[in-house]
């Protein structure tokens, strides 16, 4: 089986990742698609790859996995939709938007929400595998649990707390949060920043400069947040998927005027009082029950093979119903495609 493993921002290679070492396991042949914008960061050159969309018009692709909300329909494969966040609640998420033959969902939850939406357009296959990124999540590694312990040393911190904040103008707390994080970094916390990779340029300039002054703030900007996620003992954020990722681990989170309907975390409408949260949070956690609530119906699987998962299922696609060689869209739709990758 033939892949391409399609980047059209930086958010893609932590994705996709687990998916190549799969199918290099199991000696297919793959190429990654990386947009030219973001090729200064591909961690993966090494393997092959191209910024060409003519040279994936002559690959002989079976299968082409993409999370974002958009793929070239005239490329040859299965268009793979494998999701890039867990936020369901976010504008758009379940939007139908015509690109994609099979959506591998996650867990139950968005299982039945894009099951509903196939029994009205009827153009797709809906299969539940879990989510490729999470496989590095429940892989122990003791490199880590000793980086972890030397930041603590180092620092002379009892606790790391991660914040990790939305891009979005509307639903992002970083400009807000700025002294209170400031001020809990007095404390007995180590604070790790990782923003979003689409955060505005400013707003990290402000973060960076308080760096500078204050050796208790490191801000990281790797691609995947994984490891991150691994070594913190609580995370603060606000409308973000990476709130469902790390309630997977089963640590508590905060955040700040989530937009959901359902919260398995405390939430706080003011951007005050985070010291106190996070205390309250370690030390009496309250929502145990919600997040095991939120494992099950979010993601469910905690065995790392959910990449071993995606690839049986569009394997099982194509034995279905073959190998497609372009996707019928309407004329607009078509116009945004050429807009955006050319013909």
């Amino acid at each position: 089986m033939n892949s391409i493993l399609f980047c059209k921002n930086k958010y893609a290679f932590g994705i996709l990742e687990p998916i190549q070492k799969e199918l290099k396991n199991l000696n297919y042949d793959f190429i990654w698609f990386v947009d030219k914008e973001i090729l200064s960061d591909f961690p993966y050159k090494s393997d092959p790859y191209t910024t060409s969309i003519k040279k994936l018009k002559n690959y002989n692709s079976d299968a082409i996995f993409v999370c974002g909300n958009a793929v070239p329909h005239y490329l040859k494969g299965v268009k793979t939709q494998v999701f890039h966040g867990f936020a369901g609640e976010k504008k758009g998420h379940f939007r139908i938007r015509s690109y994609f033959d099979l959506y591998l969902t996650q867990g139950p939850y968005f299982t039945k929400e894009f099951l509903t939406k196939k029994e009205i357009y009827k153009d797709f296959e809906v299969i539940e595998t879990g989510w490729s990124r999470i496989d590095n999540l429940f892989k122990l590694s003791s490199d880590l649990d000793k980086k972890k312990q030397d930041l603590l040393i180092k620092h002379k911190k009892d606790k790391v707390i991660l914040y990790a904040p939305t891009f979005s103008p509307k639903l992002t707390s970083a400009p807000h949060l700025k002294k209170e994080i400031i001020s809990i970094s007095y404390s007995n916390y180590l604070i790790l920043i990782k923003f979003h990779p689409l955060m505005d340029k400013k707003i990290k300039n402000e973060y960076k400069q308080i760096t500078k002054l204050n050796s208790n703030i490191l801000i990281y900007d790797d691609n995947d947040i994984t490891d991150l996620l691994k070594i913190s003992d609580l995370l603060v954020s606000d409308t973000s998927s990476v709130i469902y990722e790390f309630s997977l681990l089963n640590k508590p989170v905060i955040t700040f005027n989530n937009i959901a309907k359902i919260k398995y975390w405390q939430d706080s409408k003011k951007y005050t009082d985070l010291h106190a949260l996070v205390e309250n949070n370690l030390n009496n956690d309250s929502f145990l029950e919600k997040r095991d609530e939120l494992i099950k119906k979010y993601h469910p699987y905690t065995d790392g093979k959910s990449s071993q998962r995606m690839i049986k299922a569009v394997r099982k696609y194509i034995s279905n119903s073959g190998v497609p060689r372009v996707r019928k869209l309407s004329f607009l739709r078509r116009l945004k495609v050429y807009k955006i990758f050319g013909f």
